[in-house]
């Protein structure tokens, strides 16, 4: 199957190492794709809720295939967000076409954009941390509780259903942190005068033009998503910016065939575990 040519991926909110992780559909994604330029925004790795007893192959995979895209030359940069925010310390980190940063501002098409994961609007983030990481642990219970009821709902033909969307749309205040996340983001790229402002952090993905607080300027706020339900990207190709959704009937006919970068060794995965392990050691 040939692959799209696209000029800039970014994806955000992936939290391996949970059990919400759709790391199989995200893998067929980027084997499906030849990108010019890679952004991880952020979550990429959940190294809050990382445990060695929890690390499958279709997570190793999803690094082996990033790995792959670095070596080929592709641009890759990794943006730290909150749930591996133990990668912060490294920032600034460069290893050929692999760059490890907080947050980037790029010349695109002779636009400016501005892109970070967006935890540092999260008043929850900033005050009380360990809230914050038992949310985190309540959401990925609630997900795992989400998956089984939407493979039995399977099973008897019935239409699957998101528990954390249902429940976001029952409180206000869940959409009126949304709203207010991309006005503050929005407000601070106007004053900046960039052209583009793009997050992650909110798992809601998002494409318009936002004015500003003041009326003073307006700017494009796009959300990658993420790939724990939305299973979202954020795709810029011949000057359009689209958000691309993962739709399990388009791969059907997509061979799930190894390749080089996924018949390695995978038991070497554990060194991986043994590395994030001392990263969530060293955070506690």
């Amino acid at each position: 199957m040939a692959k799209r040519e696209v000029d800039i991926v970014i994806i955000s909110d992936v939290h391996l190492g949970t059990y919400g992780c759709h790391a199989k559909e995200l893998l067929k994604y980027l084997k499906s794709i030849k990108p010019k330029m890679l952004i991880l925004n952020g979550d990429i790795i959940d190294i809050w809720q990382f445990s060695k007893s929890y690390w499958p192959e279709s997570h190793m995979k999803v690094v082996r295939r990033i790995l792959k895209f670095v070596t080929e030359g592709v641009p890759v940069y990794y943006l730290t967000g909150n749930h591996d925010e133990m990668l912060r310390k490294f920032t600034d980190l460069n290893l050929g076409s692999f760059q490890l940063l907080n947050k980037i501002v790029l010349n695109i098409d002779g636009k400016k954009a501005w892109i970070f994961h967006g935890d540092v609007f999260d008043v929850t983030m900033q005050h009380s941390k360990w809230l914050a990481k038992l949310g985190a642990v309540g959401y990925d219970t609630l997900i795992l509780i989400n998956s089984l009821t939407n493979w039995f709902l399977t099973a008897i033909g019935r239409e699957k259903m998101s528990f954390s969307q249902k429940v976001k749309a029952k409180f206000k205040d869940a959409v009126k942190f949304i709203n207010q996340f991309e006005q503050t983001a929005a407000d601070l790229a106007v004053e900046k005068a960039y052209s583009y402002v793009i997050c992650g952090h909110i798992h809601h993905a998002e494409i318009r033009e936002i004015q500003s607080t003041e009326q003073t300027g307006s700017v494009l706020y796009l959300n990658s998503g993420d790939w724990v339900e939305s299973l979202t990207s954020l795709e810029y190709n011949n000057g359009d910016w689209r958000v691309f959704k993962f739709n399990p009937d388009d791969f059907k006919s997509d061979a799930d065939e190894e390749d080089v970068s996924d018949a390695e060794d995978l038991n070497a995965m554990l060194d991986v575990k043994v590395l994030l392990e001392r990263f969530r050691q060293e955070a506690e």
